[in-house]
């Protein structure tokens, strides 16, 4: 498989210094089968930031990627998430996902959904601290976490989560949560980034698209790189990955970007973390 040219890929500086890719690949919804020859496709692509979880099930595929490509591992940014039903075994997850990894440790570790009828966010985030502090997880933070979730967290705990990962995209933008992350210091990632495709019908962003010579999705991913967020697009499309990259060289006037925030329609597509119990994660 020939390597694309070396692509740039902007950072962000998370509160504890490390730097996470901007731009990064989700595995969501990949199945088991696919992921390592998906990965090393996006690895080959340019991509340096794979994103999974425990409740995907793929993350072997995404090791066996990472050890396929030759890649050296301080050069890539690897991110699991903590599934919802072992909030009260946290370290033992942990280390079970390290192992489907195949890693000595990962870049990001965050807490899949708070959950809050369980009532065990806070007792899994004081675990991953000691992961943190072992230099197991060289970040941790956390994903669909609210104003609530946030709140008490940082009220029991020692370490301010680097990274809240929540639902963003155009047509649903969590304005007010995505303040409140960064007024703590916590740096916003979006998945979802695209709407699952539906915000790429969206009027503005096919005008932009047209005038730019670009896609619809680089429009959308343009538009959260300029607002600072991490970004984590999908595709099995070999072709659609090196397109996404390219959302890196556009840039939007803040008059477009403007244009595009005015596409917010509170239209959430996932769960509403709020209620959500998703143990079965």
């Amino acid at each position: 498989m020939s390597r694309s040219p070396e692509i740039t890929i902007p950072t962000v500086t998370l509160n504890n210094g490390v730097e996470i890719p901007q731009l990064g690949f989700g595995v969501f919804q990949v199945p088991a089968e696919d992921t390592q020859r998906i990965v090393e496709e996006a690895l080959d692509a340019g991509y340096r930031h794979i994103d999974t979880a425990a409740a995907y099930r793929n993350e072997a595929g995404v090791g066996a990627a990472i050890a396929a490509s030759g890649i050296p591992r301080e050069e890539l940014f690897v991110t699991t998430k903590l599934r919802n039903g072992e909030q009260g075994q946290a370290r033992e997850a942990f280390e079970a996902s390290l192992e489907a990894l195949g890693l000595d440790y990962v870049d990001l570790y965050l807490i899949h959904w708070p959950v809050p009828s369980q009532g065990l966010f806070v007792e899994a985030w004081n675990a991953m601290e000691g992961l943190h502090s072992a230099g197991l997880a060289r970040a941790i933070g956390v994903s669909n976490f609210l104003a609530p979730h946030l709140e008490a967290l940082l009220a029991a705990s020692r370490v301010v989560p680097a990274v809240n990962q929540i639902e963003l995209h155009p047509t649903f933008q969590q304005r007010d949560l995505a303040a409140l992350s960064a007024s703590k210091g916590i740096a916003v990632e979006a998945y979802s980034p695209l709407g699952q495709g539906a915000d790429l019908s969206a009027e503005p962003v096919k005008e932009l698209a047209a005038k730019y010579g670009a896609t619809p999705a680089q429009i959308v991913l343009a538009w959260h790189l300029n607002h600072g967020t991490i970004v984590i697009p999908k595709s099995a499309s070999p072709s659609r990955m090196r397109e996404n990259l390219g959302a890196i060289g556009i840039e939007l006037t803040a008059a477009e970007v403007a244009e595009l925030d005015a596409v917010e329609a509170g239209t959430r597509i996932g769960g509403d973390p709020a209620t959500a119990a998703h143990t079965q994660l």
